[in-house]
């Protein structure tokens, strides 16, 4: 080498050396790749780093010795303020406090590395066995059975039919899947269909042949509890089950029925047994098209003495997007044996008591996810330094958290007001008002919470960075599962139409029981100025969300079609907005409550009357709509 190289390295070693002489030391010490390594000579300049430092960071190593903390998952009944003042206010029960928090904290510590386990070991369709036999066993990770399990103790769903709460039980129990739903790998989904096969029997009536099943439906012990699946799906249609239905039910001497068809999408299929729709055959063998030839059957899901499926083969496990812990099948019903529940012809309706129970857990979920999301990135932002500085030290970026947790503050509000309405209806406590509040924001919340999930989730992963976007971080994961809440139970459309319908149906007293409502909610806001611009706001909007209705009554049909969606999310919005401005109102309220009030009701309340202003239902605008997604290039 040179004598000038050599006294130039020199000179740079010594300085280098006087400089990380008052760097304080990495805590995480990476062994040093600079150690002699057999037959390798080590040259003076590195024998002088050694010395003054101890090891060489970065040298002929592919990794350095700084490590990002990961964020925590805390208790997350302890973390979140908003549920805890909730029931504070509506459920001072120190039981119920007591076993939410034991809750949380083995949720924290035991049931989310089981929800992950339940990701990373996805459900897999074993068809045949090693003899060539049909078998069609739907193999499920450990962590999904132990799910099952814990489903039963917890009473996930047991506590909505004891009711040891009276009314508010299905607060109770909603609040315990809150806290358990991200972690639970998708077990919530089996449970929500299960409750929704309970409640449907429990509305038929608790007799032969499901009143063994009712009692293992609604179990707290392991051994007895069985899951329901929901299989309503088929290949012509998904929510249009009046069209879209070909399974038949052949009727038998003994009063039971064989059902004959392709279900198209069936949810948990590893179910204990499921409710699904077909239509009866008479004796001639024809059946009745549409709605009013639908019946409700009921099916258990067993094996023969060789270990074969009874009726039922599976074709194949879907392939989706998110919610992959959770075996999705195709099935083929070949003579499934089954019991006929509803009256011939009333199927439809008979499923309505499970619509309900199923959009609301679908509305949990969705609350859920964005308070997890949340809940990840707030500690996050504590932990993470950037541009000098901690995250929760930037004030853009806790803007941003800030936005998300209104959000999500209205969405829990929302969610848990109609778990309160469907409490009081079930104890025979509900108002003809609260009836019909129930009806209308069944839909609207369901529809209104999984679009805000998708966007929070997707703003949450933003807050980590580039890991938000790395699998083996868990955190993709919620944003996959989040993607299901807007399409599951009805879209965004098909729930916005049935709102409409909801509101014919009533002859428009859904509607009043709704502005009703709202005005009693920020009539307790009189004597807090403070809260002046948000009452200002939600009343200002409830007003031309009436004029709109008004003049939209005169038009023809397809002006409110046209109009549904944006209709469903400013109902959602206004009402968001009074529940947020009432729970700021009660004594034990804090000031945060309030700006989250204001903070909500900044933006546009009513969006279908901002819309109408624009011209955008006019008589025009449908087929210029699809002119321009059809344009046809020149």
């Amino acid at each position: 080498m040179p004598f000038g190289v050599t006294m130039l390295n020199r000179h740079v070693t010594r300085s280098c050396c006087r400089l990380w002489r008052d760097v304080p030391r990495p805590l995480v010490h990476i062994r040093s790749a600079s150690q002699a390594q057999t037959g390798t000579r080590r040259s003076d300049e590195e024998q002088a780093w050694d010395a003054s430092v101890g090891y060489l960071p970065f040298s002929r190593a592919s990794i350095g010795s700084f490590f990002q903390q990961q964020p925590e998952l805390k208790n997350p009944f302890l973390e979140d303020a908003l549920l805890r003042a909730y029931l504070k206010r509506h459920f001072p029960s120190q039981e119920v406090f007591s076993d939410l928090s034991a809750f949380g904290e083995r949720v924290a510590k035991e049931v989310d590395s089981w929800g992950r386990e339940c990701e990373v070991n996805p459900p897999r369709l074993v068809h045949f066995d090693p003899w060539g036999r049909r078998v069609d066993h739907i193999v499920t990770s450990a962590a999904w059975k132990r799910m099952k399990d814990l489903s039963a103790q917890e009473g996930l769903v047991a506590i909505g039919y004891e009711r040891s709460f009276g009314e508010w039980s299905r607060v109770y129990q909603m609040s315990k899947l809150y806290i358990f739903s991200p972690s639970s790998g998708l077990y919530t989904c089996p449970l929500a269909m299960t409750d929704g096969a309970a409640k449907v029997i429990q509305s038929i009536g608790v007799s032969w042949p499901v009143e063994e099943a009712y009692s293992r439906l609604t179990s707290r012990q392991p051994e007895r509890f069985w899951t329901s699946g929901q299989w309503m799906t088929e290949r012509r249609g998904g929510s249009d089950v009046a069209s879209g239905t070909e399974t038949v039910a052949i009727p038998q001497t003994d009063g039971s029925y064989k059902l004959h068809g392709f279900k198209w999408f069936t949810s948990a299929t590893d179910a204990d047994m499921t409710l699904t729709l077909a239509r009866a055959q008479d004796p001639t063998g024809a059946t009745t098209p549409g709605s009013k030839g639908l019946s409700l059957f009921y099916a258990e899901v067993s094996r023969d003495k060789d270990g074969l499926l009874q009726g039922i083969e599976v074709q194949r496990l879907k392939d989706k997007l998110g919610t992959r812990q959770m075996p999705t099948a195709e099935l083929l019903l070949d003579g499934l044996p089954a019991y006929r529940l509803s009256e011939e012809g009333r199927g439809v309706a008979s499923i309505a008591n499970m619509l309900t129970i199923t959009r609301i857990h679908n509305s949990i979920s969705a609350a859920a996810a964005m308070r997890r999301v949340v809940q990840l990135a707030r500690d996050f932002a504590a932990r993470r330094t950037a541009f000098g500085k901690l995250l929760k030290d930037h004030p853009l970026h806790m803007q941003t958290l800030s936005r998300m947790e209104v959000e999500t503050r209205a969405a829990f509000l929302l969610v848990m007001d109609v778990c309160r309405l469907l409490g009081r209806e079930e104890t025979g406590l509900a108002s003809q008002q609260d009836a019909h509040l129930l009806r209308l924001l069944t839909p609207v919340v369901k529809l209104y919470t999984g679009k805000q999930a998708v966007a929070v989730v997707s703003e949450g992963l933003e807050s980590f960075g580039g890991q938000g976007y790395i699998e083996d971080t868990g955190l993709p994961t919620i944003l996959r599962d989040a993607q299901v809440l807007s399409i599951w139970e009805g879209t965004t459309n098909v729930l916005s139409l049935d709102v409409l319908r909801c509101v014919a149906r009533s002859s428009g007293l859904v509607l009043h029981a709704y502005f009703s409502h709202v005005k009693s909610l920020l009539s307790g806001a009189s004597s807090f100025s403070s809260l002046a611009p948000a009452v200002k706001a939600v009343d200002s909007a409830l007003s031309e969300l009436e004029a709109f209705i008004q003049d939209a009554a005169t038009r023809k049909p397809i002006y409110l079609e046209q109009a549904a969606r944006d209709l469903a999310y400013s109902l959602a919005r206004i009402y968001a907005g009074a529940l947020l401005i009432d729970h700021a109102c009660w004594k034990g309220a804090s000031h945060l409550d309030i700006y989250a009030a204001l903070r909500w009701c900044e933006q546009d309340l009513c969006v279908v009357a901002t819309k109408q202003r624009t011209g955008c239902y006019d008589s025009s605008t449908a087929s210029l709509d699809a002119a321009l997604v059809y344009e046809q290039p020149i």
